[in-house]
């Protein structure tokens, strides 16, 4: 709903010279549902389907992950190695495309989204990228084609047309520093879409969140388009461009004062806000939700699955990895921890869960 999305309207706190006067952020008069990639629990994700049916299902937003072709197109992967999640390997014309690329300091076999121009990506077919935990989805692959971040913002469109409700898009930018190392510099062309297509604002008829694990890239957006800014964390390691420093650092009080500076919110992994044991049992909250608030951040959590593999000890449900376990449970605990918006794999479950 329209309420949710305008959560996230308003500035950042602005770096200055003199003490600033932080205002703490509100606290969410409803959780925000983003569908992570579209209903990708359902369907293969970062498909029409899936982000069709995120919308039948009552979510908020819907969330595609942008990385870049050859020709500078922003397109929509989980990762721009796509052997997952295409029949990219299949593809007998594109054998000697396959190649190893060092990516955050990670050694990757496959085949890059770099390495095709969007002509020849239209030609690949999605498919599922966790068979073995959702074998259903299965049936779906090879029925649709990679899309682009013009077409997601499109799918966002006709769902406000066809259901009468608004709903956002909250792209995230992988790799930006490794990308603008081959050429291929994407916050250029983030911007030009976003402004050819009169979205550069918070006014805007599909509201639009960008997000990043890398620093430099919010904060060079921050300078250059008026939409909120999120930074993510993860439980380990940290920002690809600033090595020197970790999420664990970026998570505490002057952590927080500083990504407030150029961020409106934080998108982090559940376990830093609600851990886990070393036998995955839950453990008491972190105050990070409230740290948060104080410095004037809006939190996001990421990312609820219903898979018995993905859920803290308390929810799971038998001993099938892909078994289903309480994913409401989980929703419901953060929903009380007072998180801003959730990113779900199952979008209907947790807009289910915010009921009252």
């Amino acid at each position: 709903m329209f309420a949710a999305l305008v959560l996230f309207a308003g500035s950042p706190v602005l770096a200055q010279s003199a003490p600033a006067i932080v205002t703490p952020a509100p606290a969410p008069a409803v959780p925000m549902v983003i569908a992570h990639r579209g209903a990708s629990g359902e369907r293969p994700e970062h498909t029409r389907a899936a982000y069709d049916l995120a919308i039948d299902q009552g979510a908020d937003v819907i969330e595609p992950d942008l990385v870049m072709s050859k020709d500078g197109v922003l397109v929509v992967r989980h990762e721009n190695e796509i052997s997952e999640t295409t029949d990219v390997a299949a593809r007998a014309e594109f054998a000697d495309r396959r190649t190893t690329r060092t990516i955050d300091g990670s050694a990757v076999v496959g085949w890059f989204t770099e390495d095709f121009t969007l002509a020849e990506l239209k030609t690949l077919r999605a498919r599922e990228r966790l068979p073995q935990l959702r074998p259903g989805n299965s049936a779906f692959d090879g029925t649709e084609p990679i899309l682009t971040f013009e077409e997601v913002i499109d799918i966002a469109r006709a769902g406000s047309a066809r259901t009468g409700r608004t709903f956002g898009v909250a792209p995230e930018l992988k790799h930006p520093t490794y990308f603008a190392g081959r050429g291929l510099e994407m916050t250029g062309p983030f911007v030009r879409v976003l402004r050819d297509q009169g979205l550069a604002g918070q006014d805007a008829a599909v509201p639009v969140m960008v997000q990043c694990f890398e620093v430099a890239t919010l904060v060079h957006l921050e300078q250059e388009i008026d939409i909120p800014r999120i930074q993510l964390m993860a439980a380990s390691g940290g920002p690809a461009d600033q090595p020197e420093i970790t999420y664990a650092a970026m998570a505490t009080a002057e952590g927080l004062a500083q990504v407030a500076t150029y961020a409106t919110a934080i998108g982090v992994e559940t376990t830093m806000i609600e851990p886990r044991g070393a036998d995955g049992a839950i453990q008491a909250p972190t105050t990070l939700v409230a740290d948060a608030r104080t410095h004037g951040l809006k939190v996001i959590a990421w990312t609820f699955r219903a898979e018995n593999v993905f859920l803290p000890l308390n929810d799971r449900r038998g001993s099938d990895p892909a078994g289903h376990g309480d994913l409401a449970a989980m929703l419901k605990r953060f929903y009380a921890y007072g998180v801003d918006a959730v990113f779900s794999d199952f979008p209907a479950q947790a807009v289910r869960a915010r009921e009252p």
